[in-house]
């Protein structure tokens, strides 16, 4: 099997709610700055222990042809055939906040995983990886400020 083949199937079977072992529930909550623009474009992604990607979240922003602004998540998750099903909605609007909710394999938490959120504003400068979140319980609650649109960024774990 190739590399890119195993990983894609890794992938899938840690996002995916496993039949046999746990999932949590994960709610991830990102307010904007009033930056001033038109709605972010927003990917909410995650990558593996050593910065590969493993799966999409969310994708806020209604034209496919500016996600490739969404730049690090990509070119991280181009090879995806499937990153984008039933994972988008609307963009966000400047100081609003998306929350996104997921079901994750209890073995992704504490394992070397981060949630990224890459953003980017038409008219104004992309912010690929934007904020990222160390997926870890004792970081479940801690908000992260942003480098450029997101005021905030924080997650929960149920």
């Amino acid at each position: 099997m190739s590399k890119p083949l195993i990983t894609a199937i890794a992938a899938a079977c840690a996002l995916a709610v496993p039949a046999l072992g746990q999932a949590r529930e994960v709610t991830i909550a990102t307010q904007l700055k009033n930056y001033g623009g038109d709605g972010a474009y927003l990917a909410v992604y995650l990558t593996d222990a050593k910065g590969a990607y493993a799966g999409t979240l969310w994708v806020a922003g209604g034209k496919a042809k500016y996600y490739k602004h969404l730049a690090d998540w990509s070119r991280l998750s181009a090879g995806d055939a499937k990153r984008l099903n039933g994972v988008t909605g609307a963009s966000v609007g400047a100081g609003r906040t998306l929350r996104v909710t997921a079901d994750l394999a209890d073995a992704l938490i504490d394992a070397g995983y981060e949630i990224r959120i890459d953003a980017a504003v038409e008219d104004m400068r992309d912010s690929p990886s934007e904020v990222r979140l160390p997926l870890t319980a004792a970081g479940a609650g801690k908000a992260q400020a942003g480098k450029q649109y997101i005021q905030s960024a924080s997650f929960q774990l149920k």
